[in-house]
């Protein structure tokens, strides 16, 4: 897997200067090159709103891909390739871009956390009428002016705009001329192993997983947990859990050959708050315990 990209390289691909400093960046599309630049499919490290007036494109999330002949809105997150080709050179319209240091803790349990739009699974791209049009230019405008005042608590209400974005494109229908690879079945199984595999490997202590059960994968991927457990099975033979156990005790292996960590910060990373859960489930998928397993590498 490719690595994510970063902000730093976002502006390098639109030939614009990084200044750093900062986690909300808004922008007007045909002030960043949005005409010319072509966005390979990839994950990126940060969050993306953008809101096309004029242009036409091909947009892709996922292994969805849909062409805009009108103004739309789409948004993508950390765990979903995205992709753009614009199709014409009148490109006009907003974007703003922020990481995961911009989201507060309401805004993470509330609509971003809850959100389809931000989910594997949900609706990315919406359709513009009129008055959406209207409405969401304002507020990107409001925004591009909010971000280059001196107020020292301009982040909290940059991020109000952007959860009225986001409420606002809840109300719109989503499109209904997107193309899925393979069926129902092949498509959730794939983003699932997708999001299985972005969460690895750990590079540090600091460092946990996300999602450590088939609800919160199902949550993330927006449909039910029995849905996705069918799906995988009908793919692949196995569970949701099997996958997630099998590997967890993958990089379990990785990290106690590979690293001095002590067991209960592996087992920390891993999604095990208590060193004796994380015993317990490894003594369970390789008959040894951590220990056990750290002492046969030494002596192999």
């Amino acid at each position: 897997m490719s690595r994510k990209e970063t902000i730093a390289g976002f502006y390098d691909q639109h030939g614009q200067p990084y200044a750093g400093g900062g986690n909300f960046f808004v922008y007007q599309r045909e002030a960043f090159a949005c005409d010319v630049t072509q966005l390979p499919s990839n994950r990126r490290d940060f969050y993306k709103i953008s809101m096309i007036t004029s242009g036409e494109g091909i947009v892709g999330h996922a292994d969805k891909t849909i062409h805009i002949q009108q103004p739309a809105i789409t948004f993508s997150n950390p765990w979903i390739p995205f992709s753009w080709e614009p199709t014409t050179t009148d490109q006009k319209g907003y974007f703003c871009v922020f990481t995961e240091e911009f989201i507060t803790p309401e805004l993470r349990k509330g609509s971003l956390a809850q959100s389809p739009l931000f989910k594997v699974g949900g609706d990315h791209l919406f359709f513009l009428e009129p008055a959406n049009q209207i409405l969401l230019t304002r507020i990107f405008e409001s925004m591009l002016q909010e971000s280059q005042s001196d107020y020292a608590n301009k982040n909290e209400i940059l991020n109000n705009y952007v959860q009225i974005i986001m409420h606002e494109a809840l109300k719109m229908q989503p499109p209904t001329d997107q193309y899925q690879s393979g069926n129902a079945a092949e498509r959730i199984s794939s983003l699932f192993m997708e999001l299985l595999d972005l969460q690895f490997p750990i590079d540090s202590r600091q460092q946990t997983l996300q999602f450590k059960n088939a609800n919160e994968f199902a949550t993330q991927l927006n449909i039910h947990t029995n849905h996705l457990n069918r799906a995988l099975r009908e793919v692949t033979g196995k569970t949701t859990t099997e996958w997630i156990s099998d590997r967890i005790t993958q990089e379990a292996k990785t990290l106690l050959q590979r690293s001095s960590w002590g067991i209960s910060e592996i087992g920390y990373t891993l999604g095990f708050e208590h060193s004796s859960n994380f015993n317990t489930f490894f003594k369970k998928h390789t008959s040894l315990t951590p220990n056990q397993f750290r002492k046969t590498i030494v002596v192999n």
